[in-house]
């Protein structure tokens, strides 16, 4: 089986290079070509001697994600791009610009298995975990072609990030590294649909990354409708969870509320949103839902949408719409990942 070293945080690069016999201070010099100069090919790495070179090419390749199809939306400039791994399977990342610079949203599974109603991810289950590494090179692949300095992330892309656990948080510590990217942790969001276990636990690591919870309902009726997940744990656990989440590491949580016409985007449901997250200190991203063919859930109306957003503002809510990307290239998650598979099945 091959070694996968781009995976590997910094000091357990350091123990498996003293075990190839390499002193300690390959360790970082090897980091700062991996992570900090983006560089995947050993023979580009001009301070690592040919021995060393040698020991690691024998243990396996550097993993990285090849480009397969790049759109860029002629309405906002959003860019999607789908990559392959080296299994053949294929992930989907976005580029998007804003005011305080460029966010990319990168995958953390290929497919998903949470179940949720209106995202084409979970339409063909989960196929595999990412490896650290398949998730750091969507960022570092994004950055060499675009020529454009990353300054945020979301891991909000295909996947529930809280279902591949230890990856998702090697590639936090190694893209926040001063060492690699040096992207800060509190500019890194991380999406999930509500897994209580391991919100607590990720609120015991020390991070100040931002979590965003996947709510999208006031209710546990509306929710279980929506979201397998709500089965499992209800809305009291899961806001428990992110309870504890706020006060262990003070950052704030942000709640994504998909609009869906008729489902959950009434005034009473506003109310009820307004009472459940009363006092919780949270941000409410209002997102209209980007229908996907597979599912007869539609967009909230405009009109609805500003009317759900005044009544949460006017009783003293930190809410926002979130701004829609790509709608011409297929930009919610999953969605051109799923064309292109069917094209080319």
């Amino acid at each position: 089986m091959a070694i996968d070293i781009k995976s590997m945080e910094l000091p357990r690069l350091a123990r498996y290079l003293k075990a190839l016999g390499e002193p300690s201070f390959r360790a970082r010099q090897l980091y700062d070509w991996m992570h900090k100069k983006m560089v995947s090919d050993f023979s580009e790495m001009r301070n690592i001697p040919n021995s060393c070179k040698e020991k690691l090419k024998g243990a396996g390749p550097i993993f990285t994600v090849e480009l397969e199809e790049e759109r860029i939306s002629a309405i906002d400039q959003t860019r999607k791009f789908l990559f392959s791994l080296a299994d053949g399977s294929i992930i989907e990342s976005v580029l998007m610009g804003y005011k305080h610079g460029w966010t990319v949203c990168i995958s953390s599974q290929v497919g998903c298995r949470m179940g949720c109603r209106f995202c084409a991810s979970t339409l063909d289950g989960l196929l595999r975990n990412l490896s650290t590494a398949e998730m750091l090179d969507q960022v570092y692949a994004i950055q060499k072609i675009t020529g454009e300095r990353i300054s945020n992330i979301v891991v909000m892309g295909a996947g529930e990030p809280l279902d591949n656990y230890d990856a998702l948080l090697s590639f936090i510590r190694i893209i926040s590294k001063e060492e690699g990217r040096n992207i800060s942790q509190r500019n890194i969001t991380v999406s999930t649909c509500g897994i209580v276990p391991a919100i607590r636990r990720l609120a015991e690591e020390g991070l100040q990354i931002t979590l965003a919870l996947s709510l999208h309902a006031p209710n546990d009726e509306i929710r279980k409708g929506l979201m397998p997940i709500a089965n499992k744990y209800s809305l009291k656990e899961v806001l428990g969870a992110c309870r504890y989440y706020f006060e262990k590491t003070g950052r704030r949580v942000s709640y994504e509320y998909s609009l869906v016409s008729g489902v959950n985007d009434d005034l009473s449901e506003a109310d009820r949103l307004y009472h459940l997250l009363q006092g919780m200190g949270g941000h409410i991203n209002l997102i209209p839902v980007n229908p996907i063919k597979e599912r007869s859930y539609k967009e909230s109306t405009p009109e609805a949408v500003l009317s759900f957003k005044s009544f949460l503002k006017k009783r003293g809510m930190n809410v926002t719409v979130r701004r829609e990307l790509g709608r011409d290239i297929e930009g919610a998650c999953g969605q051109l990942r799923r064309h292109y598979l069917k094209e080319n099945s």
